[in-house]
């Protein structure tokens, strides 16, 4: 159970000014102001961070009943904040590090600290799931990790807790040191060193050192010794502490004497303490092994036997860091966060599920499994849950498992309950399930796979994968770069990209974008029903679709007269005035807009229209990501700053002023003017600081066959494809009407198949084509990336002596999308 305390106490923790209205106790910190649970119980920390500043939220969130927060010294406390309470500090970031510093050392039992370049999150859950139901395990939710993560996972820490399992990770020198003094691990846990946020540091040797400051406290450190200079580092820093290794060297704590590997599994018969054992793993690549035998070591340091941890690993489970966003059957939307559970997962899961929600369907609806390891009992732990659900919104309960259905009646929502999975998959298949948004979050021994399968509609298997983390990273790279003050306008037409047109807006909403722009009054007003209430700029508005503009608030772009004097005719019908427009003005490059001949009319047009008022000018450039443009662009920004000043010297006031594209934000820093427009940047592609950005879409299939053919018989339609030699050909299951374009055939394109390209043989089929994977190891079911992390849609794009623009926006409705969030 999480414990509570009161403001007063607290205020002692930590170097601070106490302003206390009304002495109330709390249990809960949150960083965010946009998920919040339990209000009477939280309190808030105002974080002044690169993109959104904290302080900015406070008395929105003390209308829905926070009373306690965290504020920096120069936050003005106003006259309307009468019952709240306030910590006042140098800095919000380190006074929640030193906070939850403070609790931590009220706790004895054993911390394992976990970092290193890859597969912290994943050694973490292993050793909760070996664990099982024998300790009370806290835990980090999903891969916090962070400078602010960290505090947040470590402040779970309760008087039940066992064993506390938490992961850090570092990107800049100087981090670990402050994350090591609130985690205060009495075991450390390296898992590797790899090229991981290699750029901040000078060296894989300097990274390993940051890194090992986890360490500075802790009893015992957990390892792999066959990385020489891991030994060497970790010897020569920490040769008094209880270094506890494993490899194959003779030195080791655990010594790894001989491997057995199969298709899917492997044993290794280790030698510690003197006795000769026997692992057996469910897995045989190398990365689980390294993996496991982390968790393995942790366990054998926590007194478990052999035997226990063989039947452990027995059960191990891949795990699965990131909720997958999937279109369900019945207009239903599917949320999969099926690989473990607990309250706060759960807290972050349910506000993914609100987000991606809105007005889209009808009822919100959580299947959950019982959880385990709470430290809490059941009837309390239930009914945090029904508290959980009953602030976040959320209709309906699915319980299945003996401890929510005893306790079947605290809770207050729409519920049912089942004692199996299989009691469950009985009920869902005869049922009619429509226009729901589902959750579905259990403990991975419930199989809540199989409830997935049941209700995701069906698709054939090439999909195109979108990482919403991703998209947030790149918004918020481009947000760096922006003015103190600086709006941003997202693009989402054209289906975002490709990438989906609610799904994408959802996000941006909730990154609190200040407009999104899309091309057509129609996909406004899709964006409208699926509840996004963003301001909403049609770029190409029909007249046709004026009447339906005004219905739905979409504002539109007026580019000329006859445009202006037949949406003024409209308003002027409907009695409307003061509309928010958004004028053109073309400043090069030929397409729409006002051009400066016309400067002198429209002026006066908009003088005498109070049926419209200018919300915003703007203009678009031609070539603001290539150099050899540059004069030309400066001259389009200059005519620009003309115009706007004599609108507005006309007008009587201001209005919001544009010109900037995703390769102008960086390359034109002195023309952001009040908003910049943000489009193919915020997707992964950008004309400069490529390196910087992450890729979002990732297009994959799979081998559906694999067939020998003889040299000089041909492949596909017209007998395009020939080879001179005897080859083993894959059939992949995508095709033009996916969005694979045609002229990718006859070896123009190439697809990833197990770390290698592979060519495309022939023509390209509606529904398929074929790739030459001669040599290449493969089997029917393997992966296949069309483009993606692996296989840039640059290179893709190259090849088709085009854009990415072109290949993102092709790829066909039919392709199923996937939205994956970390």
């Amino acid at each position: 159970m999480m414990q509570s305390y009161l403001f007063s106490e607290v205020s002692q923790w930590i170097d601070c000014e106490a302003n206390i209205s009304k002495d109330v106790h709390f249990s809960h910190l949150i960083t965010d102001s946009r998920s919040v649970s339990d209000p009477q119980t939280s309190m808030f920390i105002a974080i002044n961070g690169k993109n959104h500043n904290g302080h900015d939220y406070i008395e929105s969130l003390y209308q829905q009943g926070i009373r306690c927060f965290l504020v920096e010294k120069d936050f003005q406390i106003s006259e309307q904040l009468t019952e709240a309470n306030f910590l006042k500090v140098n800095n919000a970031l380190a006074a929640l590090q030193q906070l939850v510093a403070f609790k931590r050392k009220k706790y004895n039992c054993p911390i394992i600290g976990i970092t290193g370049s890859n597969g912290k999150t994943i050694v973490k859950e292993w050793i909760s799931q070996m664990i099982g139901k024998s300790k009370v395990v806290v835990r980090s939710p999903k891969s916090y990790n962070s400078q602010i993560g960290v505090p947040l996972s470590v402040w779970q820490l309760n008087e039940s807790c066992e064993v506390g399992v938490f992961e850090a990770g570092i990107s800049l020198p100087g981090e670990m040191e402050k994350i090591a003094s609130v985690i205060i691990p009495s075991i450390g846990v390296l898992t590797n060193i790899g090229a991981a946020h290699q750029k901040n540091f000078s060296s894989k040797a300097h990274k390993l050192k940051e890194k090992l400051n986890l360490f500075k406290d802790a009893q015992t450190i957990v390892y792999r010794a066959d990385v020489d200079f891991i030994q060497n580092e970790i010897q020569q820093l920490y040769s008094g502490k209880n270094l506890f290794s494993w490899g194959k060297d003779k030195g080791c704590t655990i010594q790894i004497v001989s491997e057995s590997l199969g298709a899917n599994k492997a044993s290794y018969t280790i030698q510690y303490l003197g006795k000769e054992d026997v692992l057996h793993f469910p897995f045989s690549d190398q990365a689980s092994l390294e993996n496991a035998m982390h968790a393995v070591a942790c366990m054998l340091l926590l007194g478990y036997d052999i035997s226990y941890i063989n039947k452990s690993l027995k059960g191990l489970v891949p795990v699965a860091m990131r909720m997958e966003l999937k279109e369900g059957i019945n207009n239903c939307i599917i949320i999969n966060d099926a690989y473990n559970s607990d309250l706060s997962s759960l807290a972050i899961s349910l506000d993914f599920l609100v987000q991606q929600s809105k007005q889209r369907t009808s009822k919100r609806t959580l299947i959950l499994s019982d959880i385990y390891q709470s430290g809490i009992e059941d009837d309390e732990l239930c009914r945090q849950v029904n508290d959980m659900l009953m602030q976040k919104g959320i209709d309906k309960l699915i319980g299945v498992g003996s401890v929510l259905r005893t306790n079947a009646n605290l809770f207050e929502i729409e519920s049912s309950f089942f004692s199996s999975t299989d009691e469950l998959l009985e009920k869902l298949s005869s049922q009619t399930i429509k226009d729901e948004a589902i959750l579905i979050k259990g403990s991975r021994n419930f199989e809540f796979e199989k409830v997935t399968e049941l209700l995701e509609k069906k698709h054939h298997q090439t999909s195109l994968e979108i990482n919403l983390n991703a998209l947030v990273d790149n918004l918020n790279y481009y947000r760096s770069k922006l003015n103190e003050g600086t709006k941003l306008l997202a693009m989402v037409k054209a289906f975002s990209y490709g990438s989906g047109s609610f799904e994408i807006a959802n996000v941006l909403q909730h990154q609190k974008v200040d407009y999104l722009g899309v091309a057509f009054a129609d996909e406004g007003v899709e964006l409208r029903k699926a509840g996004i209430s963003l301001p909403i700029i049609v770029m190409n508005p029909e007249a046709k679709s004026f009447p339906m503009m005004l219905a739905y608030k979409l504002e539109p772009e007026i580019y000329g007269f006859n445009e202006l004097e037949q949406f003024v005719h409209i308003l002027s019908q409907e009695g409307i005035t003061e509309y928010p427009v958004h004028i053109k003005f073309d400043t090069g490059m030929n397409r729409l807009g006002f051009v400066e001949a016309e400067v002198p009319e429209i002026i006066q047009r908009l003088a005498n229209a109070p049926e419209i008022r200018v919300k915003s000018v703007f203009s678009h450039l031609v070539g603001s990501d290539d150099a050899q443009f540059d004069d030309f662009t400066k001259n389009q920004i200059l005519k620009f700053k003309e115009f706007t000043n004599k609108l507005k010297e006309a007008l009587g006031y201001d209005f919001i002023k544009h010109i900037l594209n995703s390769a102008g934000v960086l390359r034109f820093p002195d023309a952001q003017f009040d908003m910049v427009r943000l489009g193919i940047g915020m997707y992964g592609i950008g004309a400069v600081d490529q390196h910087k950005l992450r890729v979002v879409t990732r297009f994959r299939s799979y081998i559906s066959q694999l067939k020998r053919v003889k040299a000089n018989e041909t492949v596909g339609y017209s007998r395009k494809g020939k080879l001179a030699y005897d080859a083993e050909i894959a059939v992949v299951p995508v095709g033009y009407a996916d969005g694979l374009n045609r002229r990718l055939g006859n070896g123009v394109g190439q697809l990833m198949v197990n770390g290698q390209l592979a060519p495309i043989l022939g023509n390209i089929c509606m529904d398929m084509c074929m790739i030459d994977v001669t040599g290449l190891q493969t089997k029917e079911g393997d992966e296949v990336e069309i483009f993606g992390a692996d296989n840039s849609v640059m290179d893709l794009a190259a090849s088709l002596g085009t854009i990415p623009y072109e290949v993102f926006t092709s790829i066909s409705r039919r392709v199923k999308r996937i939205y994956y969030y970390e």
